[in-house]
């Protein structure tokens, strides 16, 4: 994982404001990252993946947690699954 270095633009446009990234994977046309963004007063936390095309980076899912409880059952459900990958 890397913090966004200052040459990186984080495909995001307004009326989103990025306040902070970390980067979790950048490589053959694929960028992830996780982003915490501020909107019409609000902040939250979005799980983003973007595709390379000639027309630069394009959003191909993004996932938001807008709340701490939100979080806890996240990680509760997948903390239930992780002794199965062996």
């Amino acid at each position: 994982m890397t913090n966004g270095s200052p040459e990186e633009v984080i495909p995001i446009a307004p009326p989103l404001e990025v306040v902070e990234y970390t980067t979790i994977s950048k490589g053959f046309g694929w960028w992830s990252a996780v982003v915490l963004i501020e909107s019409w007063g609000r902040k939250s936390i979005g799980l983003y993946l973007w595709q390379k095309t000639p027309k630069g980076w394009r959003r191909k899912q993004k996932f938001t947690i807008r709340d701490q409880g939100g979080w806890e059952q996240i990680v509760d459900s997948v903390e239930k699954f992780l002794p199965q990958l062996g």
